[in-house]
């Protein structure tokens, strides 16, 4: 068996880099914090889940046997808001809806089902029973039938966030209760109130605080220890924080090997925020943009930093995309005559008649040395994007174009067959990457075309018009009308150009962009909140 790749990550409770070694060798336990389903998704989700889809996809492709778990959390203070806003609507079905819709949206972004999806409202016994544990140990409080954790019972608490017990906030998402011990401590288990949805359990009615659910589906999907616990930087404190302590409480052996954190996403170099109108939920951008596009826009930006959200950076993405899939396309085209004849005559190429040749070797060497450098540096798919993608497909429509030349039959042969391997390793690298779709070649870059006649405002039949326009003009000799056309059209995000004698389109990064606006005009949505 050849030796797998070592794979460094940033781990959150060291603040440093390290080797990936999973406590089962060969196999991955893999816990990421899901969303609090009570409304549609935003970026922030999609940056989250498109980071962790990435490194689910990477260490399959690693050779790791994968277990992911991502959690629903479908009963919380917000649902029931929101619930009772929508004429008292049952809670669950609600958070039910909205969970779907989640779901709906991790496919149109290409992210892989995680192993488990599980949903805080079927695991009220195993979180029922976590809580009993803790407060057994001498970790936990009861009051009026709420239960409280008591920080003071852990020494340790804050070794993730680096935050000192003094300095703590008493939570996120609560007022300060002053039946607290310690003003810091957190709600377990909440008393039931009238209306709201609620569970009996040994200390009356009620459900589960936030942070209790991810310690007790965590624990019953990959038991009390397992290799990374991922989420957004935001979860550091107080959720993950409050999840150290209550599962090592429940059980001292607990221990999470790699704690795993994205970074933020700001818009026009803000922080997203309702208040400040710049918040866009995925189904906003993807109104305007190809999925593909916003996942290739996330993934431009190393996970860990924040990524800065604007027209311009995503419709740049769009054009990358653009660019992979045309290149595909040309590359499918071209060889497509040469295997419909292979296949005809029933014959393959060997490597006495079909040998690759020495600058495309290089090419998929470099390309296939870059990517396993790269990503298992952290996962430094900005690099592979950027750099090491673009020159593959650069030598691919190099080589396409010398195929186009009159060649001698072994030459011919040997471009085909450099182009196949290359196409295939290219293929690989997006396929890892998520960036494949389940369509053909020329469906998606319909696609993409459709989406930017949408943002032109325009039709095919209007481009097609004004081509002609063009062509009639400077037929004409009124090439100031004729370059005025395309300057128009280039400034909608639409590109003419020159193939042979014909005059075709395609999208294209719109000139002036420098317009802060949502990408739709519609009425904003609340974001969906992390669990």
């Amino acid at each position: 068996m050849a030796k797998r790749q070592e794979f460094m990550v940033y781990n959150s409770m060291t603040k440093q880099k390290e080797v990936f070694v999973p406590k089962v060798p060969g196999k991955v336990g893999m816990y990421v914090c899901g969303v609090t389903a009570y409304d549609l998704s935003h970026i922030g989700h999609a940056r989250a889940y498109v980071a962790f889809d990435v490194l689910y996809r990477y260490l399959k492709h690693l050779g790791y046997e994968v277990k992911y778990v991502r959690n629903f959390t479908d009963v919380d203070d917000k649902i029931i808001r929101r619930a009772n806003e929508h004429d008292g609507e049952d809670p669950l079905a609600l958070s039910d809806r909205f969970c779907q819709e989640f779901l709906n949206d991790m496919v149109d972004l290409q992210c892989l089902p995680p192993t488990h999806e599980p949903r805080v409202s079927g695991h009220m016994e195993q979180i029922k029973d976590m809580i009993a544990q803790i407060i057994s140990n001498g970790c936990a409080y009861t009051v009026e039938g709420d239960v409280y954790f008591s920080v003071d019972s852990f020494p340790n608490y804050g070794q993730l966030s680096g935050r000192k017990l003094e300095d703590n906030r008493a939570g996120e998402r609560v007022a300060v209760d002053l039946r607290k011990r310690n003003p810091a401590d957190f709600a377990l288990w909440k008393a039931a109130k009238p209306g709201e949805p609620s569970w009996d359990s040994p200390w009356g009615p009620g459900r589960p605080g936030w942070h209790i659910e991810c310690s007790a589906m965590s624990a019953n999907y990959l038991t009390h220890t397992f290799d990374i616990h991922g989420g957004g930087m935001d979860l550091i404190f107080p959720h993950h924080e409050n999840e150290i302590a209550q599962s090592c409480a429940a059980c001292p052996e607990s221990n999470v090997r790699y704690w795993i954190h994205n970074g933020f996403v700001t818009a026009n170099d803000e922080k997203m925020s309702k208040s400040l109108g710049n918040f866009f939920t995925i189904r906003e951008v993807t109104k305007l943009y190809h999925p593909l596009a916003l996942r290739y826009f996330l993934m431009s930006t190393h996970y860990r930093s924040p990524v800065n959200y604007s027209i311009s950076q995503i419709e740049i993405a769009s054009e990358a995309v653009f660019y992979i899939y045309q290149s595909l396309q040309d590359s499918e085209d071209a060889l497509s005559p040469f295997r419909e004849a292979r296949q005809r005559e029933g014959t393959e190429p060997n490597s006495k008649t079909a040998r690759i040749t020495p600058a495309a070797q290089d090419c998929i060497n470099k390309l296939r040395s870059d990517f396993q450098a790269k990503m298992s540096d952290d996962l430094h798919t900005p690099y592979i994007l950027n750099a090491a993608l673009q020159e593959a497909l650069r030598f691919m429509n190099s080589s396409l174009n010398q195929l186009k030349k009159k060649q001698q039959k072994q030459q011919q042969l040997s471009m085909i067959q450099s182009l196949t391997e290359l196409e295939k390793e290219v293929k690989e690298v997006l396929s890892t990457l998520g960036l494949v779709s389940s369509e053909t070649y020329s469906e998606v870059l319909q696609q993409l075309k459709d989406k930017a006649l949408k943002r032109a405002e325009l039709t095919e039949d209007d481009v097609l018009r004004l081509i002609e326009e063009r062509a009639s003009a400077r037929k004409n000799k009124n090439f100031q009308r004729g370059d005025q056309i395309r300057s128009d059209l280039t400034a909608k995000g639409i590109a003419l150009m020159d193939v042979g004698k014909e005059m075709i389109w395609r999208p294209c990064v719109r000139v002036e962009q420098e317009q802060p606006c949502a990408p739709v005009e519609q009425e904003k949505l609340a974001p969906l909140a992390s669990s």
